[in-house]
């Protein structure tokens, strides 16, 4: 048995295979490092900004790329992957308490699970014209998950044959199974193998599809900023609720724009996909680590049709672009980008909201589309009726924001590809879209490949 990749979906699949069938011989492949070995150059001080290393330790390595994620795992089908669609509402939900069970048994006890059950927050979002989605979410914090990866790394490091920073570079189909190629020359064979690499392992995934005739569909792309300002302006909505998925339909355009990723009290932080610098967000569980503010992503889905169907590489152009103007990641005070100027260093400094991230002061409007722009200037001023204040003038806007989708890989019920035997799961996928549905699928596939021992 070979999984490949070591993020949420190949951990609790192999999870799995040691708790319910320990004679199974379990290999992983996996690009990153280890855990304990995943470390970031930029400290802050001599390091500032993104270098551009050959495998980002923010992307890659055991855990994933939610490894050193603020550790939210959303129990809901409203949001965060179609995993329901293959599987049924209610197995996905209940793969997702599983997920839960085993957090908590292994680090995560004492977390707060919130949820928007009975919120009031609900009827305000409706008397603005905006939705709050429906879920619970278990909040580990960055430094609670990363414990838990540690913990599960603990249970697994005996019973799995663990191969890091050994990328695969072809899978091939042969008799009774399959071949995986390592682009160090080590080659192994299987009877099974789940492919879970990951949004970092699109590319690849997107190559192995073509080469084995795995039928595609083409997928969307989430593109836009990702907002900072003073913490309690959101308090009475992340205490309550810590995550709340709000979606805007815009007058303007009628896209639909949506918060995600929230992180109360956290930091702002790079994000390396493919050599392509990005924004995203962390918290941690640890008081001490609090920081006065919080941040979110405003997100734009954006679908193609004939003739054009790479998404990802539309996203990629665009923040391809922002890190030619701006080095990496640019920052804009939302009152500069209002009058159509652009930030500088001395009007950042002056305003009330310090930024967490060092980041290039510019003009986001040479950069996102105007109507994503739009639609991400609509949601703030949406979101000021429920959160006073989210569009002051010194509210601080960085950019860009992409969550890149691979192509939706044609699966069946099992998640199971045109060649029996070969699955794939977790973000990889397409299906899924987050920690709780990627660790979910994981589960489920191994309990598929159990059943036929």
């Amino acid at each position: 048995m070979v999984i490949i990749g070591a993020g949420p979906g190949g951990i609790y699949a192999a999870y799995e295979f040691v708790k319910k069938a320990p004679n199974l011989k379990v290999a992983i492949f996996e690009a990153g490092h280890q855990l304990q070995d995943r470390k970031c150059p930029i400290d802050g001080k001599k390091v500032l900004s993104c270098i551009n290393c050959k495998d980002c330790a923010i992307m890659k390595g055991f855990g994933g790329a939610g490894a050193f994620s603020d550790g939210k795992y959303n129990i809901t089908n409203d949001f965060g992957g179609t995993l329901y669609e293959y599987i049924g509402k209610r197995k996905a939900i209940e793969l997702m308490e599983y997920v839960d069970e085993i957090n908590i048994a292994n680090g995560g006890a004492g977390t707060k699970m919130y949820t928007t059950a009975g919120s009031e927050f609900k009827k305000l979002c409706m008397q603005n014209k905006l939705t709050l989605l429906d879920a619970n979410v278990r909040h580990l914090g960055t430094d609670i998950n990363y414990r838990v990866l540690e913990n599960l790394y603990a249970k697994l490091e005996h019973n799995v044959d663990f191969f890091f920073n050994t990328a695969v570079d072809k899978l091939e189909i042969i008799d009774g199974g399959f071949k995986i190629i390592a682009e160090n020359g080590k080659s192994v064979t299987c009877e099974y193998c789940i492919a879970s690499v990951g949004r970092s392992g699109s590319k690849w995934m997107e190559k192995v599809c073509e080469e084995l005739n795995i039928p595609t569909r083409s997928n969307r792309v989430d593109l836009g900023v990702r907002v900072e300002l003073p913490a309690p302006l959101f308090e009475h909505l992340t205490e309550e609720l810590y995550e709340s998925k709000i979606v805007y339909q815009t007058e303007k355009f009628e896209d639909r724009v949506r918060t995600f990723c929230m992180n109360p009290h956290g930091i702002v932080v790079h994000e390396n996909t493919n050599g392509i610098v990005t924004v995203n967000g962390h918290s941690y569980e640890d008081p001490a680590r609090h920081t006065e503010n919080t941040n979110f992503a405003l997100l734009v889905s954006k679908h193609f049709s004939e003739p054009f169907k790479d998404s990802n590489g539309y996203g990629e152009s665009i923040a391809r672009l922002s890190n030619m103007l701006g080095g990496g990641v640019i920052v804009q005070r939302f009152g500069d980008l209002e009058r159509g100027r652009r930030s500088n260093e001395k009007r950042i400094q002056e305003g009330t909201v310090r930024p967490t991230l060092n980041a290039t002061p510019g003009d986001l409007s040479l950069v996102i589309p105007k109507r994503i722009l739009d639609g991400i200037i609509e949601m703030i001023y949406a979101l000021d009726k429920i959160a006073p204040g989210t569009a002051n003038d010194d509210t601080l806007l960085y950019g860009v924001e992409v969550k890149f989708y691979n192509m939706e890989a044609c699966l069946d019920e099992n998640l199971e590809t045109c060649h029996k035997g070969l699955y794939i799961i977790g973000d990889g996928s397409g299906v899924t879209h987050s920690l709780s549905h990627s660790s979910a699928s994981g589960v489920y596939v191994a309990n598929k490949i159990i059943e036929k021992q």
